[in-house]
This record gives C-alpha cells, sequence and structure tokens, in this order.
C-alpha cells in the first residue's frame, strides 16, 4: 500500500515513511492512496480467529509491498497481549469493547501497534525514532508501557506541571528507560504551542528523527481499522442483513478507520455517532460539515499536537460528498436523552456505560428509524467505565471495580527534575537523545 497526502494526491510514499515521517510537508495528512480488496482476508475470518492473527493477516496485506508476512505477522504478535470483547446483547445489538489494554483506554491499541511498527522499521533499516507528544496523563502512560524494551524508540512527552501520572522510573531515559518526561510551567495550551512550534521546524524535526503517537500519525490510526474486521468476524454469522456501528466520535479517528475498512471490503453499513459542532446534521437529518466550507489550501497545516481527522473524513468522501449521507448518521442529543440511554443499559445489559458509550447509545436509538429493521448495531465502548466514575454514579448509582493496572496508571509520578519554560529548553532535551 502506498499513501498519499489530503492536499496533493501528486505525493506517494511507502508505510515507514509515512509512519517515521508522520506528517507530509505540505500541511495535510497522510491517507491511503490506493484502495486494497482484503475480501479474501476478512471474509475467511470466524469466531476461532485470534485478534492478534487477524491483525497481523491485515497487516501483510497492508504493506506487503515493504515487508514480508513474517515481519508483518511479528509486529501484530509483539504489540497486542489483549484484545478486543465482542458480547451479544440482543437478537440486533452487539457491544465491542476496546478497554482491555493495559491503561483500561482504546488508545492502548493504536500506541502499542504504533511502537511496535516503529522498532520493527528500524531493526531492519537501521535508524532511530522519538516521539514527541503533549499528555495530561493518559497518553503518555500508553506510550511509557508500549515502548517498555525498545531499542530504536524513545519518547519525550510533554505535560502541565503534575500531570505526570502511571510512569515507573525504571521508564525514565536517565534510569536507562525510554521515556522523558518533561513538566512545563505553563498550560497545557503552551504545552501543545511548543510542539507545534518545533514540528514547524521540519528540518530540525527530519534530523532528529521526530514523529507522533497521536492520530495525526497514520500508522496510529491504521490498526483501528482492525476493530472493525475482528467484529465482523464474531457475529457474521448471528446477523442477517446490514451492520452499523454506533460510538462516540472523539476525533473522528475510529469512524474514518471504520470507512478505511469499508474501502478494504468490509461489509459495513454506516456509522451512528453524537453530534457536535464539527459535524452536525441539519433540519433533514443528513450530516453537515463545518469545515469543509473552508478551501483546503486556505487552511492552516494540520495540528501535530491535537489532531482532528475531519480532513481525512472528507478525502473518505471527496469524490461523491453525496456518500456521506448514506454512511454517517449524527445525532443531536440532550443531557438527558444521554442520560436515559445509560441507564437503559445498565437495566437491560447490565452493562456499566461511561458517557462516551452512553452518547452512542442514545444516538442509536435516535437514529433507529434510518436502519433497515432486519439490521444489526455494534456499540463501541472505547474506555473502562471505572474511569468515568462520577457520569456512572450520577446515572447508575453504583461504579465497577477498577483493574489494578488502570490504578497503577492513574498514579501520580514525580521526575524530581525541573519544569521547563520555554521551546528552547524543550529543544535542547530533543538535542539529548
Amino acid at each position: 500500500m502506498r499513501f498519499t497526502s489530503t492536499r496533493n494526491k501528486s505525493l506517494s510514499v511507502g508505510f515507514s515513511k509515512a509512519v517515521l515521517e508522520c506528517m507530509p510537508a505540505d500541511g495535510g495528512l497522510y491517507v491511503p492512496l490506493n484502495t486494497e480488496d482484503l475480501r479474501r482476508w476478512i471474509l475467511y475470518t470466524d469466531e476461532n480467529t485470534s485478534w492478534s492473527s487477524l491483525a497481523g493477516t491485515l497487516t501483510s496485506a497492508f504493506i506487503n509491498d515493504e515487508f514480508s508476512p513474517i515481519i508483518c505477522e511479528t509486529i501484530a504478535t509483539k504489540a497486542f497481549k489483549f484484545a478486543p470483547e465482542i458480547r451479544q446483547l440482543d437478537e440486533k445489538l452487539f457491544l465491542m469493547e476496546l478497554f482491555n489494554g493495559p491503561t483500561g483506554m482504546h488508545r492502548d491499541y493504536g500506541i502499542s501497534y504504533l511502537a511496535s511498527a516503529i522498532e520493527t522499521i528500524h531493526q531492519l533499516k537501521g535508524g532511530s525514532s522519538v516521539f514527541l507528544d503533549v499528555s495530561k496523563g493518559e497518553l503518555g502512560t500508553s506510550l511509557a508501557i508500549a515502548l517498555r524494551g525498545k531499542k530504536h524508540v524513545k519518547a519525550v512527552i510533554v505535560y502541565p506541571k503534575g500531570a505526570i501520572r502511571g510512569i515507573k522510573e525504571s521508564d525514565f531515559v536517565w534510569n536507562g528507560g525510554n521515556v522523558w518526561p518533561v513538566e512545563v510551567d505553563g498550560t497545557e495550551k503552551q504545552c501543545h504551542d511548543m510542539v507545534r512550534e518545533i514540528f514547524a521546524e521540519r528540518d530540525f524535526a527530519l534530523d532528529h528523527g521526530l514523529t507522533v503517537a497521536n492520530t495525526a500519525n497514520i500508522g496510529r490510526l491504521l490498526p483501528q481499522a482492525f476493530f472493525y474486521p475482528f467484529a465482523f468476524s464474531r457475529i457474521k454469522q448471528k446477523v442477517p442483513a446490514d451492520i452499523f456501528y454506533s460510538l462516540a466520535p472523539g476525533n473522528y479517528s475510529n469512524v474514518v478507520a471504520g470507512l478505511y475498512a469499508w474501502q478494504f471490503a468490509l461489509p459495513l453499513n454506516g456509522f451512528v455517532i453524537p453530534s457536535t459542532d464539527a459535524l452536525s446534521e441539519d433540519a433533514m437529518g443528513n450530516p453537515v460539515l463545518l469545515d469543509s466550507i473552508v478551501p483546503l489550501e486556505k487552511r492552516y497545516p494540520a495540528d501535530p499536537a491535537e489532531p482532528s481527522n475531519l480532513e481525512r473524513l472528507e478525502d473518505v468522501f471527496s469524490t461523491n460528498s453525496l456518500l456521506m449521507r448514506h454512511f454517517v448518521f449524527p445525532a443531536s442529543l440532550s443531557e438527558k436523552q444521554i442520560d436515559s440511554a445509560a441507564k437503559e443499559l445498565f437495566v437491560k445489559y447490565k452493562i456499566y456505560p461511561d458517557r462516551h458509550t452512553a452518547s452512542a447509545y442514545a444516538a442509536c436509538l435516535a437514529k433507529k428509524q434510518n436502519f433497515d429493521q432486519d439490521g444489526s448495531t455494534v456499540l463501541i465502548a472505547r474506555d473502562s467505565p471505572s474511569l468515568s466514575e462520577d457520569f456512572v454514579r450520577h446515572t447508575i448509582g453504583e461504579v465497577p471495580p477498577m483493574k489494578d493496572s488502570i490504578k497503577e496508571s492513574l498514579m501520580k509520578t514525580r521526575t524530581g527534575r525541573s519544569e521547563i519554560k520555554d521551546v528552547c529548553e524543550l529543544k535542547s532535551i530533543i538535542q539529548k537523545l
């Protein structure tokens, strides 16, 4: 598979370059250039196909022009010591849980895969990379875990003062680990601004092998496309007709990844999502994408520090904008509808939903009229409900127990080092690596 930019379709690069460079020079985002037909892989999977096996097979199908099937299988096997769980709630409703990784958050999948892929690339081709990301705690914890034992990848993680957590002393670079956590004497916005400024100096970023672990990086996004074939392998013998996925949009990475899976020939009929300011519904219930009114050439460069995948969503539907109406179903929701959906999930199915899952279910209920009567829905639960104690207690009245690994990921970490005040100090740390 080759990759191009959302803003320059004459560009064509391989997987390694797209992942290591993370941001094309034209200010766009990397996207697949060509559509692979993965039908022969997807349709022959079943409930006995393991998650890591499916991920390895699809990795091979994606990047077989660069790496052998054995290498691709190795990337997936080393990345995934955990797997999604699919539960059937009733005849037409399924739940896909993505919080089975060490931090109880769905991002564990993409970060673990990306770290494994970059480590493998450097083992084969030489060189090294440095992740430069901003974190309020969650991303940094997942990244620190994913980098344990890696030889060719390190990370500089930028935090607002007091936000570091879930990182062990053995993870610190100065103790032989792979992570340099940096506290900034300032706001989260200032942290993002520092990272943006560094990536804007493209020569500096390339010279020091900088990349990102967020979904601006196509290597973080692609493994999220594996969720949907995996769900299909588990439910295809149980559903007679259409399959819809209902999820909270976040930064739209899971929606875009699902659309990539559809382009690769996965049977999939659409996404039901709560409306946001960026992607809402008009009076007829059709999706309205606010950014699309601004031409690409007049936009700011894509953000490496705090990414949105709406530009990738536009790219999927660029050849046929009307097609979006048949694949994306945004639902405007009230707080009352979300609370009611949370209670219904618990009463009917004994599910403890966090706010994201409750919103997704509320959207599903609101858009029932859009579905074929025989259609089925997969509700996606991204993160552990134990991480949303206030919402769950408010709607359900009790909170599920928290796994020990999640508790560890929330523990405050002290580095014993002074905060930095400006981007020059951050660049100095990167140079030391």
